[in-house]
């Protein structure tokens, strides 16, 4: 059974701290695929702020070139909104059978996981490979099924903040793929 990591995320914009988890999965542990499955709509977040769908999984397209274990995932796009992740994995649970699904997830969305739709099916059907987020404390779950902490590297950097820089005219070098960098540039999503 091919074990594949679902990172799932707006990624409004994606960017470099995105890349390298997703990287780190899939080098430093067990999984042999990273899915970075797109959520058109998180039901904890707002949707005025998120540029269109089809803008973000091209971005995640652009960013993931040429790397065969880092896919995208337009997924939930077929599936009711707002996105439960509960009713997603049970999508491709069905969908591939041959495929074991772990969830990627930071402590901050540990911590907030008793908001989601489900939880308790989450914790305890699915391993989650979490990765450290400075300032949450995390070890109230550690009764759950199966949560392993995963050392990847810590970033302060968030999507919101590259946004910010870009409505103020600043630089994003190195914070995006160049390539997402440049047609963000050309197009002026987020302006």
């Amino acid at each position: 059974m091919r074990k594949v990591g679902l990172f799932f995320g707006s990624y409004n914009p994606v960017h470099i701290g995105h890349l390298i988890i997703a990287e780190f999965m899939v080098t430093q542990t067990d999984l042999e695929e990273v899915w970075m499955v797109l959520s058109p709509h998180n039901p904890l977040k707002s949707k005025s702020s998120l540029a269109p769908d089809y803008e973000r999984l091209h971005l995640l397209h652009l960013a993931l070139e040429g790397n065969d274990k880092i896919k995208p995932s337009d997924i939930e796009f077929s599936l009711p909104k707002p996105s439960y992740t509960i009713d997603t994995l049970i999508y491709l649970r069905e969908k591939y059978p041959s495929k074991e699904f772990v969830l990627i997830m930071g402590a901050d969305n540990l911590v907030t996981l008793h908001k989601w739709k489900n939880y308790e099916i989450l914790l305890s059907d699915y391993s989650i490979y979490l990765y450290n987020r400075p300032g949450y404390a995390v070890e109230e779950y550690f009764n759950a099924k199966d949560i392993r902490i995963m050392g990847a590297p810590q970033f302060e950097i968030s999507s919101t903040y590259i946004r910010n820089l870009i409505k103020e005219g600043k630089s994003t070098r190195y914070l995006l793929p160049d390539k997402v960098g440049k047609y963000l540039s050309e197009q002026n999503i987020y302006k």
